[in-house]
């Protein structure tokens, strides 16, 4: 079926060719008879100038126009383009001298004026030569044009695929390191018997769901992360008992937000995993401060700087997917001396 419609498409081309020269030699028949009576002899010099014409032609639109110029071998192009040109002058001296010799019978008198002149027969082949070449040129640059945008294309596919398969990546870190932190919360309570148990249970399987399901939404409401936070928190509170100060703000942030998934809730995680208790308490201070379309985030907590802090897979994860899913639409400052760490990130909602 292909092989017949590539047959059918060649026919289809060289008809066209066909019909194309026609017109020339039409065209050619008519200027060079201006001034004439003797419309065979036109036609006879017509046919003769028709193999420089297409010759020419087909030099310049399949060998010197795809080969150098499209290539941007300028210098390979003006020459063969010199040569090109010298030997069409030629050939086309030679039609002047087969008129005088075989139309004219060497009488110059006898000669329509404008055969005889080089200059309005080099002209008329150029001329055509020129359009073609053109209309080669325009082709020659759509079918680039269209090449260009498909890779483009295909660029812009292929990195939006590796987008989506490092964000893939950074969420299965993410979920089996924080199931292991609660998980493992719960497993103590469970050996001690607890009263806190069920609310425990209760308060996981909130987080379960959020982290199994709401996660792979591109976008949850803000109040969702920080009630899920919130959980969170419940959950450590249950663990520290007397040992934990936590104060969280975020009395100014709508519900009309929307973020990323699991985007505050590592920071919180780090702070708990890896703060330090001072005075016989682990500090920790979270605020959400919302604007126009801007999110303010900011945890601080009890630190020791002689302890190595390891900022983990939750910080390098949440550092990554800021890159990918807010690139230029936040900035992040992390802040650590012997007292406290704390992480300033400043996120704008363009899409908001």
């Amino acid at each position: 079926m292909l092989k017949k419609e590539f047959i059918f498409k060649k026919i289809g081309q060289g008809l066209l060719h066909v019909i194309f020269w026609c017109a020339v030699l039409l065209f050619f028949t008519y200027f060079f008879g201006i001034g004439s009576n003797n419309f065979d002899d036109t036609l006879v010099y017509s046919l003769f100038l028709m193999p420089i014409t297409i010759s020419l032609t087909y030099v310049c639109i399949y060998a010197l126009i795809p080969n150098y110029l499209i290539t941007k071998r300028y210098f390979h192009f003006i020459l063969y383009s010199i040569y090109t040109l010298i030997i069409s002058a030629y050939l086309v001296m030679v039609s002047i001298f087969f008129s005088l010799i075989y139309l004219s019978n060497f009488e110059y008198s006898h000669m329509n004026p404008i055969t005889g002149n080089i200059l309005f027969v080099m002209t008329s082949i150029y001329l055509v030569t020129f359009i073609v070449s053109a209309f080669k040129l325009m082709k020659l640059n759509n079918i680039a044009s269209k090449k260009t945008k498909t890779l483009e294309t295909k660029i812009l596919e292929t990195q939006l695929k590796l987008k989506e398969q490092e964000l893939k990546y950074l969420k299965m870190q993410i979920h089996p390191h924080f199931l292991f932190n609660t998980l493992n919360t719960m497993y103590g309570f469970a050996l001690k018997k607890a009263d806190e148990t069920p609310e425990m249970i209760l308060k996981l399987s909130n987080l379960l769901d959020y982290l199994l399901y709401q996660v792979d939404k591109p976008f949850v409401p803000l109040t969702d992360e920080i009630n899920h936070i919130k959980d969170y928190i419940s959950l450590e509170q249950l663990r520290f008992n007397d040992t934990l100060e936590i104060n969280l703000s975020d009395d100014s942030c709508s519900e009309n937000m929307e973020i990323a998934p699991m985007l505050f809730l590592p920071f919180v995680e780090n702070s708990f995993k890896h703060g330090k208790i001072k005075n016989g308490k682990l500090t920790i201070d979270i605020a959400f401060k919302c604007k126009n379309n801007s999110i303010h985030f900011s945890i601080k907590n009890s630190h020791s700087k002689t302890d190595a802090i390891q900022s983990g897979i939750g910080l390098d994860n949440i550092k990554k997917r800021l890159e990918l899913l807010y690139k230029n639409q936040y900035d992040i400052n992390i802040i650590e001396n012997n007292h406290f760490f704390e992480v300033q990130l400043k996120l704008s909602l363009i899409n908001a």
